[in-house]
């Protein structure tokens, strides 16, 4: 718009102009070459302004003639110059298809037409080209000669660190990243194979500071440099929490102010204040952490919190725990434990109950399994628990890359990944095609589970099973033989539901050859098999 109103500005000026010459006629008068020449002002800049624009028009071809040689060198160059870009863009995309034979045959053709000097992206196409090809060494001469320009270092630290972790030299590919955050913290791969490098060795000072780089480089968000520095923290706190109690408290009331939800610094930091006489700090941090998530190493720590407590103390502690989150599978089990521990049997079984309501799974029938031999003594219902801990889904355990832990950690064992470790259930054991076929394939020697189900089936069933004493001989019979070829195959370290069934019915007809009715609850002459704790039930199938 600016543009058409000043040509209109300029074209009222020329017209206001000429029609002012028109009003007002003049002459000129020169000589010139002996002769007198009179014209009119308005001829004389006509003509004046013809001999500048001819003026201008020769000065122009005369420079263009002096110019043609540079000028047509410049075409042929700059010809040339984009066939070499044309190659070298070919080449770059055949070596990111794969496609060794083209993309060297463009590089060839692109250092011949450019200058390696000026282009560095030729040295590139070449180094991967090699790789494509798999002369690795000529990949890494390339990129040590990339790094010595300012201009490709990062690049060659980059292809040099790719090259380190695929032949497994941990060492360089830490030093090529140490390198490569130093020019520029803010590059991602170089940072967080720092952070993780750091990690490995325990550093975690060091992984705090490059995490804060991170952070101010706003390569990292903020939640997520939260989470991650509550992981350094704790991990930090796990490590000095024998040695220096004091900076392992600090560090983990730091890790779980930044991170709440982060059950192991608040284990450690309640590890940290019990061990300084701090009890009401720690009891308030696990508190604190459980109100975010229920844990069982939470629940345990918070009713141990005292030692030499009674154990109706740590059942008063149980029930406050479970009043902060009623109706959790974890707050059941927590007093259920602590009631059994007190020989509160009625407490425990409504508590263990409660929690099979909420969440059926392995812990809860051992637990069950356990109040039922403290309570009546009674073998079949024993028994009948114990088969549906085998069948029940698992209990929850910390988990990474396929990993099963009893304790977290900061890094994954398996990829070295950062806060990998997640509290969840692992994958389910495998089972028998279908759910019943344990309780259609027990012999008669064996409880049926469907009577056993019935009223009074378990008391009817328990006498005829101790009536019948098997040989240790006999231990393991044709039909148990039978069983074990039927039932399917199980992890390391995991009893086969027939070996288990059977394993409880030699216990039984071992002991003392007394109806389980006449046992009394809290009183056992000899303890069967099937009596131990679920947590060494849990150690022996899972090792």
């Amino acid at each position: 718009m600016l543009r058409i109103l000043a040509f209109f500005l300029i074209i009222l000026a020329l017209s206001l102009g000429f029609g002012w010459l028109a009003d007002n006629p003049g002459s000129v008068t020169f000589d010139w070459l002996g002769q007198t020449v009179n014209t009119s002002m308005l001829v004389f800049l006509l003509v004046l302004g013809c001999f500048v624009v001819a003026s201008l028009i020769v000065v122009w071809l005369i420079s263009a003639f002096f110019r043609t040689p540079h000028t047509i060198g410049n075409w042929w160059d700059g010809r040339r110059r984009d066939k070499g870009y044309h190659a070298l863009s070919s080449g770059i995309i055949a070596a990111g298809a794969g496609d060794a034979i083209l993309a060297r045959k463009m590089t060839k053709q692109s250092q011949k037409l450019l200058d390696q000097r000026r282009e560095p992206l030729i040295r590139f196409l070449d180094a991967q080209t090699a790789m494509i090809e798999g002369d690795h060494a000529h990949a890494r001469s390339v990129f040590q000669a990339m790094e010595r320009d300012p201009e490709t270092r990062l690049l060659a630290m980059r292809g040099l660190y790719l090259e380190a972790e695929r032949v497994g030299d941990e060492s360089a590919a830490r030093f090529y990243a140490d390198r490569a955050v130093r020019l520029a913290p803010h590059v991602p791969w170089a940072g967080g194979a720092v952070l993780e490098g750091k990690s490995l060795a325990g550093d975690w000072d060091g992984a705090m500071h490059i995490l804060e780089a991170q952070k101010n480089t706003r390569l990292v968000d903020r939640d997520e440099s939260k989470r991650t520095r509550a992981v350094l923290l704790t991990a930090k706190a796990m490590d000095c929490v024998e040695a220096d109690p004091k900076s392992a408290k600090a560090a983990a009331l730091e890790a779980h102010s930044l991170a709440p939800e982060l059950v192991p610094a608040a284990l450690v930091a309640a590890q940290a204040c019990f061990r300084l006489g701090d009890l009401r700090k720690g009891v308030k941090v696990l508190e604190k952490s459980w109100t975010y998530g229920p844990h069982p190493e939470v629940a345990e720590a918070y009713v141990s919190a005292r030692a030499g407590d009674s154990v109706e103390d740590r059942l008063k502690r149980a029930r406050h725990l479970a009043s902060l989150r009623p109706g959790n599978v974890e707050s059941a089990l927590c007093l259920a434990r602590a009631a059994l521990d007190a020989n509160e049997l009625k407490l425990a079984r409504q508590s263990a109950l409660e929690a099979a309501e909420i969440e059926p799974r392995e812990s809860v029938y051992l637990l069950l399994a356990d109040i039922e031999e403290a309570d009546t003594g009674e073998v079949g219902r024993v028994r009948e628990w114990m088969a549906k801990a085998i069948r029940a889904p698992r209990d929850p355990a910390w988990t990474a890359d396929g990993v099963v832990s009893e304790h977290w950690a900061p890094v994954s064992p398996v990829t070295g990944r950062l806060d990998a470790f997640e509290w969840k259930s692992p994958p389910q054991r495998v089972i028998a095609a279908r759910a019943h076929v344990l309780d259609e394939e027990t012999p008669a020697e064996t409880i049926d589970a469907e009577a056993a189900d019935a009223p009074g089936g378990s008391a009817a069933a328990a006498p005829k099973t101790l009536d019948k004493p098997a040989p240790a001989d006999e231990a393991k019979s044709a039909d148990t033989a039978k069983r074990e070829e039927a039932s399917p195959k199980y992890l390391p370290g995991e009893p086969k539901p027939a070996e288990t069934m059977a394993h409880g019915a030699g216990a039984a007809n071992g002991a003392e050859q007394q109806p389980a009715r006449d046992a009394k609850p809290g009183k056992t002459a000899s303890k069967p098999e099937f009596g131990r704790s679920s947590e060494e039930r849990k150690e022996a199938r899972f090792g």
